[in-house]
């Protein structure tokens, strides 16, 4: 998820970056430690991915700043794979095959996460994920550095329905994985709440879907039914501008039907007319507008690396900024770059956040994080207006599904499996 300096124009022109190998070094390999970037570069979500190699670029520059990590150079290695999810996972065998990564950080969409898991999986390679997913996985390989289902979707619904009273719901989303079981966890967590089936709207679009007029208008006749309404967007990339767009063509405000996403940031808001956005929310667990000396120090190092004092930052980019340093603690910690040992290594290692709170990594390669609403601002930042008292600690299996509620995520002794069933006291998939 990053741009090299490459600022965002608008979303809806096309980003063509070019992703080939980066050698950082001019030394010889076996005097780096190698650390792969998987993040497209091109394609419908460079938008929002290529800041996050960027992100990437400027932590292994600090760390090898600080002195490198267990003596040697930290070695980025970037890819692209283009937003091609089949590409996700041929390049995750570059690198860990060719390339002899000593970890990955990667993939935004869960479809290009699903691609990379098995050859990960397969070669016993390391996967820092950074951002908001689904849940209902939890792999030996990979740490989720991301919100679960628990950490935004739920929080977000329970303040739309306690602070602004909303009965009417649309789950709209773009049409793959983290949408579709998302939206099967927030249709059966409404329901439990007593919302009707009757009060419940389900859309899916393809990525990069541009024609909103028909949808818009549906929505808009949806929430004219006498009942405070609301849309849950988990459209992801550049749909995101025409979708907002319309709403505003449609004389649809932020006060009349708001829209709470849990894929538009700050980054996804820069350069465009924020006009029609206004008042409409954003449910992450990080903002840049929040007020900290950890956020002000990480902003200030941003911008001198970035070398552009407008480019703005957001909850993926800390995410990788977490995971990232746990993954340096855990390494010093096993006094190795091996996946096994970094990997119980990892487990419990502790590092500040960038809005308060320090975040844990937990036995199901989950972290604990804060949750936050915010409101979108003409400037293209949010104002904080709701946020949890404490960090939540991510659930890898959502309690609202039925299938989901008896299966737990230890990666510790003695249970070592990602897929315990409770009842059955059975493992299922993966395990030590």
């Amino acid at each position: 998820m990053s741009e090299h300096q490459y600022p965002l124009r608008r979303w809806f022109q096309s980003l063509a970056v070019a992703g080939s190998t980066l050698v950082a070094f001019s030394v010889h390999a076996e005097d780096t430690i190698k650390v792969g970037i998987l993040h497209s570069l091109s394609g419908t979500m460079a938008i929002s991915e290529t800041t996050l190699k960027d992100t990437m670029l400027m932590l292994i520059d600090e760390q090898n700043k600080k002195g490198g990590l267990l003596g040697k150079k930290l070695e980025p290695v970037v890819v692209d794979p283009a937003s091609n999810w089949p590409l996700f996972a041929e390049k995750t065998r570059e690198l860990i095959s060719k390339d002899k990564v000593a970890a990955i950080f990667g993939c935004w969409t869960s479809v290009s996460r699903k691609s990379a898991l098995p050859v990960v999986e397969e070669l016993n390679g390391l996967l820092f994920y950074p951002v908001q997913y689904e849940g209902e996985e939890s792999s030996k390989n990979v740490f989720y550095t991301g919100a679960a289902p628990n950490q935004q979707a739920i929080p977000a619904v329970d303040y739309l329905m306690k602070d602004l009273k909303v009965k009417r719901w649309v789950l709209a989303g773009t049409d793959y994985v983290y949408p579709r079981t998302t939206n099967k966890i927030l249709e059966a967590y409404l329901k439990a709440k007593g919302v009707k089936p009757a009060d419940i709207m389900i859309n899916y679009t393809p990525f990069g879907h541009s024609d909103w007029q028909s949808i818009v208008s549906d929505i808009k006749k949806f929430g004219s039914a006498g009942k405070k309404t609301a849309v849950v967007s988990t459209i992801n990339g550049d749909a995101n501008v025409p979708f907002y767009k319309e709403l505003g063509n449609q004389g649809i405000s932020a006060e009349q039907i708001p829209v709470v996403a849990f894929s538009v940031g700050e980054e996804e808001l820069s350069g465009i007319d924020t006009k029609p956005l206004v008042g409409h929310l954003a449910a992450w667990n990080y903002f840049m507008s929040v007020d900290t000396p950890a956020n002000a120090e990480f902003i200030k190092n941003w911008h001198s690396f970035i070398k552009n004092p407008k480019r703005v930052t957001n909850d993926p980019m800390e995410a990788h900024y977490i995971g990232f340093n746990m993954w340096v603690k855990a390494v010093e910690k096993a006094k190795t770059t091996d996946t096994d040992a970094v990997a119980k290594a990892i487990i419990g290692v502790e590092q500040p956040n960038l809005t308060g709170g320090t975040s844990k990594m937990l036995p199901n390669h989950h972290i604990s994080k804060p949750v936050l609403i915010g409101e979108i601002q003409d400037d293209g930042q949010f104002s904080v207006v709701w946020q949890t008292k404490g960090l939540v600690d991510g659930d890898a299996w959502s309690d609202f599904l039925p299938e989901s509620k008896p299966i737990v995520a230890d990666w510790t002794a003695p249970i070592n499996c990602g897929n315990y069933n409770t009842k059955t006291k059975k493992c299922s998939g993966q395990k030590y």
